[in-house]
C-alpha cells in the first residue's frame, strides 16, 4: 500500500517526538512518504496531489480537524468518488477533534494509530456523507469557490465566537475549552442580532424558515465535544444521512439559558428544543440567506463574511479507514 502522511506541525496534543514514532508505526506497515505542513492550505494542495497523482491509495492526516478539513478539499477537488480516489485515515492531533471521534477513533494519537493499523489490516473501511457549502447563484456571494466540510458548519452566532477564538489564538492563547465559553460569554454580551435574527433558510417544496439568530448545520453527531462530554445540536444526524440543521430564531438571556443547558445535558436521544427552536434532518440542498453579512465557519474555521450560502449534503462521498 502507498500512503502519503500530511503532518501538522502545529498540532496542540502531539510532540514532535509523538509524531515521530507515529511515523515510524506506519512506515512499518506500508510505502509512506510523510509531509509536513508548511503554510494555510498546504495540507489540501498535498490532498489534491494524492488524488490526481493515481498510485496513491491512502491519505493519512495527522492533526486537528481543520488539518482534515483541508486534506478532505484536497482530495474532492474534482468531485467525490470513492472507488477511485484515495482513503482517507485520521490520527488526531487537535484540540477536540470532533471528524475522528464521531468516526469511533480513540482520541489519544498513539492509541489511533495502533486502531487505524487494526483497520488497515482486517480493511475496515466506511463510505461517509459530507456536506458541500457553496456561493449561491444570483447573490453577490455566487463567485465564492465551494467548499467541503465534514462534521458541521455555521451562520452566524457559532461563527461569530469561533472568529473571537482565531483571534485570541493568533495573540497566544491556548485553544482551550474555557477559552471557546469565554468566547461564547462574550459573543453573547454582544451580539446585535439576538432578540430579531436575519437569516431565512429556503428548501426545495418547503415554506421559508425566517428569522434566525443562529443556524448550526450537521453531518453527523455529536456537534462538539467539551472535553469527554459530547454535545448534541442535532442528534439524528449522521454519516449515513444528508444534512441536519438546527436554528434558535432568538438568544435573549432566558433563550439562552434554555438552550445552553439543553445542549450540556444532550444526548443522542434528545437535542436542544422549543419554541425558538427549529429542527430539520436529512436536507440534501438548503440555502440560507442573511439581511447582513454574517461570518461564516467550516469545520471550525471561520471563513469570513457571507450574506448567502447554499448547501448540499452529499452521500457517499469519501472512503475513510474505521
Amino acid at each position: 500500500m502507498r500512503a502519503l502522511l500530511v503532518v501538522n506541525p502545529a498540532a496542540t496534543t502531539t510532540s514532535a517526538r509523538t509524531r515521530d514514532v507515529l511515523i515510524h508505526a506506519l512506515a512499518s506497515e506500508m510505502k509512506l512518504e510523510a509531509v509536513t505542513t508548511e503554510y494555510r492550505g498546504h495540507a489540501r494542495d498535498l490532498g489534491r496531489r494524492a488524488a490526481e497523482a493515481g498510485n496513491i491509495d491512502l491519505v493519512v492526516a495527522l492533526g486537528g480537524d481543520g488539518t482534515v478539513n483541508e486534506v478532505v478539499n484536497g482530495l474532492l477537488h474534482g468531485g467525490p468518488d470513492p472507488d477511485r480516489l484515495p482513503s482517507l485515515a485520521v490520527v488526531p492531533g487537535g484540540s477536540t477533534n470532533v471528524f475522528a471521534r464521531a468516526l469511533g477513533l480513540p482520541n489519544d494519537a498513539v492509541e489511533a494509530t495502533g486502531a487505524l493499523l487494526d483497520a488497515l489490516r482486517e480493511r475496515r473501511t466506511r463510505t461517509v456523507s459530507l456536506g458541500l457549502a457553496s456561493g449561491t447563484p444570483g447573490t453577490e456571494d455566487e463567485s465564492v469557490p465551494e467548499r467541503w466540510f465534514t462534521f458541521c458548519a455555521g451562520l452566524g452566532f457559532d461563527a461569530s465566537v469561533i472568529g473571537r477564538v482565531e483571534q485570541q489564538r493568533e495573540r497566544g492563547k491556548r485553544s482551550t475549552h474555557a477559552l471557546y465559553l469565554r468566547q461564547v460569554v462574550r459573543q453573547f454580551l454582544e451580539e446585535p442580532h439576538r432578540r430579531h435574527g436575519t437569516i431565512t433558510l429556503e428548501r426545495p417544496g418547503a415554506e421559508p424558515v425566517e428569522d434566525l439568530v443562529l443556524s448550526i448545520i450537521c453531518n453527523t453527531s455529536p456537534w462538539t465535544y467539551l472535553g469527554n462530554r459530547p454535545v448534541y445540536a442535532s442528534p439524528e444526524a449522521s454519516f449515513e444521512t444528508a444534512l441536519d440543521v438546527l436554528g434558535l430564531r432568538r438568544l435573549s438571556t432566558p433563550a439562552v439559558a434554555r438552550y445552553g443547558t439543553q445542549l450540556l445535558t444532550s444526548t443522542p436521544e434528545r437535542g436542544p428544543r422549543g419554541k425558538h427552536a427549529v429542527s430539520l434532518h436529512d436536507l440534501t440542498d438548503f440555502t440560507l440567506h442573511s439581511k447582513v453579512p454574517l461570518p461564516l465557519q467550516m469545520d471550525g474555521d471561520h471563513l469570513g463574511l457571507r450574506t448567502s450560502v447554499t448547501f448540499t449534503g452529499v452521500r457517499r462521498a469519501l472512503r475513510v479507514i474505521v
